[in-house]
């Protein structure tokens, strides 16, 4: 393969990667004129039309998806054997290309400029996202997600505690509508419901008691595909919401909003970095695991097989 060769095919998996020129172009740090012109001479070079553009979108044409399936793994081999030789000389470098939800943003964000003064070469790249996505797919090197979640045989490596669900709304709704005792009470109660971004349903609330785990299906004036709408709406006296503590512990401490039915909330697996299972490790996925244990954050490290996905 010429220089120029792999030049041109990095920069249309980056395409394909990213969905637009322009995004490509900035990871790339190239002009859009200049990465179109890239792949026109690569196009015409193959003979095939690699890429299929409109004003609004880029999509692989058909030869371009059998080229993607091919180059992708050997890409990822020859990414792996260029850490491998950066590592030896005593420091890690490239991307880190990482899958994660909202849940985690709190989590691992303050330890993002920490983790850049250990290891100043790496670039950490974050897509936030709570559709449960294909990692392998996608070429991420890792995503993040809560542990009842997880895809089959990945290596997961626990993050923290397990959560809690909480039902919260404000002082000033319970005081006009009565705070529920049992989650039967919630029927006569305004609820907040959440679209799971998994297939589309509405989430159906879980509770436990005497280790028996039970669903209810509520209803209310709000249905939101974000939790942060949820919280929002439950502060300002819309209804009750049902969300993972992380979101709104401190929300509860300051009294802005009031947790109900507390002896019915079950605990849940908490979350997990996962990776697939494989030998040869990214040397940034190993470098940022290896501090995240050292922050005290993230604990074991084993293949998991998936349970059932809310």
């Amino acid at each position: 393969m010429r220089g120029r060769d792999f030049a041109d095919l990095r920069a249309f998996m980056a395409i394909v990667e990213h969905g637009s020129f322009a995004r490509a172009a900035a990871h790339l740090r190239v002009s859009p004129s200049a990465l179109s012109q890239t792949m026109r001479g690569l196009e015409e070079r193959l003979g095939v039309r690699l890429l299929n553009r409109t004003t609004r979108s880029v999509a692989t044409s058909e030869a371009g998806a059998r080229l993607l399936e091919r180059l992708a793994p050997a890409m990822s081999e020859l990414d792996g054997a260029l850490g491998e030789v950066t590592r030896s000389r005593g420091r890690v470098a490239g991307t880190l290309r990482l899958n994660v939800p909202r849940l985690a943003i709190g989590l691992l964000g303050p330890l993002l400029g920490r983790f850049h003064d250990a290891h100043p070469d790496v670039v950490v790249d974050v897509t936030i996202e709570d559709a449960l996505s294909d990692i392998v797919k996608g070429r991420y090197d890792a995503g993040v997600r809560i542990g009842e979640r997880l895809e089959k045989d990945m290596v997961a490596v626990k993050l923290g505690r397990d959560f809690e669900m909480m039902a919260v709304g404000a002082p000033a709704y319970f005081a006009r509508h009565g705070v529920p005792k049992t989650p039967r009470d919630l029927h006569r109660h305004r609820c907040i419901n959440i679209r799971m971004p998994t297939d589309g349903n509405l989430y159906r609330w879980e509770f436990e008691r005497n280790k028996k785990p039970f669903e209810i299906a509520v209803d209310g004036p709000l249905i939101a595909t974000d939790v942060e709408l949820a919280i929002l709406a439950a502060l300002g006296g819309l209804g009750v919401a049902y969300v993972f503590e992380p979101r709104i512990e401190e929300l509860i401490r300051e009294g802005r909003l009031v947790r109900v039915l507390q002896p019915w909330s079950p605990a849940f697996p908490g979350l997990y970095l996962y990776y697939p299972s494989r030998t040869q490790v990214p040397p940034t996925l190993r470098a940022f695991v290896d501090f995240l244990r050292s922050e005290g954050v993230a604990r074991g490290a084993r293949t998991r097989s998936s349970r059932r996905g809310r």
